[in-house]
């Protein structure tokens, strides 16, 4: 077993689902680019009952995080729990946070990013900010509190209110405060590419997730901020606590 899968820490379990803080640089499921080393992988080996639940190249898998992205993911155990979370989210009943810290700063304290999220010719997901030469527009809202604000960057708590494929990167991007770390959507100055190298990942990290069972039980759990965001914190002049 490869050392990321090592990493893998069980926040909470019981018989019908499963609650895992991710690290990043795990892949949740195989794609055409990776094959192996997944979530997926440990999950049908220390859970070979998992894999008749869902899909068989996600088993139990209902929602995903990207592959540098970590933090916090439930996995259903049981065919009950997996279509009840399926159903949860996509009718926007989950509740998640996340931290991200940005380049720049908001102009306001608080606030909601409203842009339609689509896909140009080439396949690149932008925010629709105008409809020439953009396809499958999906409506797609984000919003954010500010956390702490440094010299050149800002710490943000970021709530997602849809589930749009890289929505919170984008939404953040098209605001002109992209992430640190962010290889795809946070190069826009050499001196951002020199600093995204040093941090290595990206610093994005679903910190809060919280739903209602398929007994009508509200489950919450949370995560605090990885050690290599920590001491990234630290040596730009700031903690989190």
């Amino acid at each position: 077993m490869i050392d990321i899968l090592t990493k893998i820490n069980i926040l909470y379990e019981n018989k019908e689902f499963l609650v895992i803080n991710k690290p990043a640089g795990l892949l949740a499921h195989s794609t055409k680019y990776q094959k192996i080393d997944t979530l997926s992988d440990w999950l049908i080996e220390f859970y070979p009952e998992i894999k008749m639940i869902g899909n068989k190249d996600r088993p139990g898998i209902v929602h995903r995080l990207d592959k540098e992205v970590s933090g916090i993911m439930v996995i259903a155990k049981i065919l009950e729990m997996y279509q009840h979370l399926i159903g949860e989210f996509k009718n926007r009943k989950i509740k998640k946070e996340y931290i991200a810290l940005v380049y720049g700063s908001p102009s306001e304290e608080r606030g909601e990013i409203n842009l339609p999220l689509g896909r140009t010719k080439k396949g690149k997901i932008v925010a629709v900010t105008y409809r020439r030469k953009i396809k499958h527009e999906k409506q797609a809202l984000t919003k954010y509190k500010i956390i702490q604000r440094f010299e050149n960057f800002t710490l943000l708590q970021v709530l997602p209110l849809t589930g749009r494929t890289h929505q919170i990167r984008v939404h953040l991007k098209a605001i002109g405060c992209p992430i640190v770390g962010d290889q795809r959507y946070g190069k826009l100055k050499n001196k951002k590419i020199e600093i995204n190298k040093e941090l290595n990942r990206i610093f994005l990290h679903a910190s809060y997730l919280g739903f209602y069972d398929f007994k009508k039980q509200w489950q919450e759990f949370s995560s605090d901020l990885p050690m290599d965001l920590k001491k990234f914190l630290n040596k730009i002049g700031g903690a989190y606590v």
